[in-house]
């Protein structure tokens, strides 16, 4: 227990023999209940678990009482096949459901994250500031420079797309696994259809701005150690924006079209019909402007209704995440309402 909050954390492992047993025994005296899901390693993985398992098999010191039916603190899953990092916690997620826990975490199987930090992750939510938090590995200058130039030109990147797509513009690093989210969180968004891939995290907050729920962003040093990443940016990349793709346009309709709301919708409407006019103009040359003329008066319409759209969408949803900032000694302190800028 933590605040008198109940506290979960699912680790997703998938060939971390290694690792995994290190994370578990890491895990922090408070967290009532550890799921472990074994991804279908191929390596001893599930071994280790187990191993793990049996070590503290003992009763939870302190047994749930609202219905929860894990007499264990340590539960290890294991998928018959590996179905991806999303699935796995997926269904951790789900299982903590079913237990009713106030609070869920993920710590990932690979040692990348420091459990010495998860009381900073989950404070948000026990004192009832937010519904979902996540950690961001870009609000600090020392923290971006641990992180290779390559991800963190590829996380930038990811970050403005997942902004326009989820609604939360103030967030920012969305591929950082570390997070932890409310029992309230876990029973209203549709878990059960989350994606199961890398990119899950991405869609998860999209689904947590269509129900309007709040998202604060913690600072978190990158941890790179000599665990084997298992992105492949050749699909990853593609298939990633895609999701974000149908995502932004299914949140549109959710948040707004059902709710008779046409302001954002509209603005990002009329931006693709220009972009749509503009280029069957230049191809046919049915204007009689000159093409570059009618590229460049076009390109300036489409971007004038699409950034009003973005401002819109921006400031419906304000309210809805904050980032903490972080002072000089790299503790949290400020409160919830205070917004750092991100990249």
């Amino acid at each position: 227990m933590y605040k008198g909050k109940s506290v979960g954390v699912v680790i997703p492992a998938y060939n971390e023999q290694g690792f995994v047993g290190k994370v578990i025994e890491s895990v922090p005296a408070f967290v009532d209940h550890i799921y472990v899901i074994d991804d279908g390693s191929t390596d001893n993985t599930w071994a280790e678990i187990q191993a793990a398992v049996s070590a503290s098999r003992t009763p939870l010191a302190q047994p749930m009482t609202d219905g929860g039916s894990s007499a264990e603190r340590v539960i290890a899953i294991q998928h018959g096949q590996n179905r991806g990092v999303g699935a796995a916690i997926k269904t951790g997620y789900l299982r903590a459901r079913d237990d009713k826990v106030d609070i869920v975490t993920v710590l990932g199987g690979d040692g990348q994250m420091d459990p010495e930090l998860l009381t900073l992750v989950i404070d948000p939510i026990a004192e009832g500031d937010a519904e979902y938090v996540k950690t961001n590995r870009l609000l600090r200058a020392d923290h971006r420079q641990s992180m290779p130039r390559f991800r963190y030109i590829g996380n930038v990147i990811l970050t403005y797309l997942t902004r326009i797509a989820s609604g939360y513009w103030g967030i920012g690093d969305p591929q950082s696994g570390y997070t932890a989210i409310s029992l309230t969180a876990l029973e209203t968004v549709d878990i059960e259809n989350m994606y199961e891939f890398y990119g899950y995290c991405n869609d998860l907050l999209v689904r947590l701005n269509v129900y309007k729920l709040r998202v604060v962003d913690v600072p978190m040093p990158a941890i790179y150690g000599d665990e084997v990443s298992h992105i492949r940016y050749s699909t990853y990349i593609p298939n990633v924006s895609k999701m974000l793709f149908r995502n932004f346009l299914w949140r549109l309709r959710a948040r707004y079209l059902n709710n008779g709301e046409f302001s954002v919708v509209g603005c990002y409407t009329l931006a693709v019909v220009i972009g749509l006019f503009a280029l069957v103009s230049i191809v046919l040359g049915t204007t009689g402007i000159s093409r570059p003329f009618q590229a460049l008066g076009g390109l300036v319409l489409i971007s004038t209704f699409a950034a009003l759209g973005m401002l819109l969408d921006k400031r419906a949803n304000d309210h809805l995440d904050t980032a903490l900032l972080p002072v000089e000694d790299g503790r949290v302190d400020a409160p919830p309402a205070t917004r750092s800028q991100t990249p």
